[in-house]
């Protein structure tokens, strides 16, 4: 059995218990035994050494340098790490070394008119199209998947690059917004880090997402191709 390392938490708005109770019965039927923790302290614990894969979905709060650290050691020596939206593309602002590691991160989404909004999560929820690119079609995470629409947050994430990107998106230009020209910015990527593979699938804000057929058959692979 491999040992996969579930590290939940940060902001309640990604609803990381309910989004990775989700994948527990694809990880156990894939041969994992399953940790779950609510802290990321827990990378810098030795036991790292052991796990395989890192499912982590955990929104913005902060992780110290010795976690980070422990975090990066792990992914070098071999242990994957996969995640979804804010819960891996926007953790641990306080830290370049972990945005480093990932390669991406979350800077804002484009959101409805001014008088379309009502101070809410829905003022961000615009339809958009996920662009799966020619690296997609034979990639593991992706093969066989096209191009698809959701209604939902459009992360428009800073990357650089190391990323291997198997789909984009293009952000809009709205008069009300102060950028001038669409945006296209990386979606799915996957990174190369020492000996372990990381997955980020930018999609996943609420369960209703991460239930569309697309995305969960991206992360669930991910899961599959990143472990060691």
């Amino acid at each position: 059995m491999k040992q996969a390392l579930v590290v939940r938490g940060g902001w309640d708005g990604h609803a990381p218990v309910a989004a990775t109770d989700m994948f527990l019965p694809h990880l156990e039927a894939t041969g994992h035994t399953v940790r779950v923790v609510d802290t990321p302290e827990v990378y810098a614990e030795d036991a790292m050494a052991d796990v395989d894969l890192v499912v982590q979905c955990y929104t913005m709060g902060e992780a110290s340098g010795a976690a980070v650290a422990g975090l990066r050691k792990a992914v070098a020596a071999g242990t994957g790490l996969v995640g979804w939206h804010g819960g891996i593309a926007d953790s641990f602002r306080n830290s370049s070394d972990y945005l480093q590691l990932i390669g991406g991160q979350f800077a804002t989404h484009p959101s409805k008119h001014p008088d379309e909004c009502h101070g809410d999560q829905s003022d961000n929820y615009l339809p958009y199209t996920v662009d799966m690119l020619p690296a997609a079609a034979d990639h593991p995470v992706t093969a066989g998947i096209g191009s698809f629409e959701l209604t939902t947050e459009q992360y428009w994430v800073l990357t650089d690059d190391l990323n291997d990107v198997l789909a984009t998106t293009t952000h809009p230009a709205p008069p009300w917004h102060p950028w001038h020209r669409t945006i296209t910015c990386p979606a799915v990527w996957t990174r190369q880090w020492g000996a372990g593979r990381i997955c980020v699938v930018t999609p996943g804000h609420s369960l209703d997402v991460l239930e569309h057929p697309s995305v969960r058959t991206m992360i669930e692979r991910s899961m599959v191709w990143a472990s060691r």
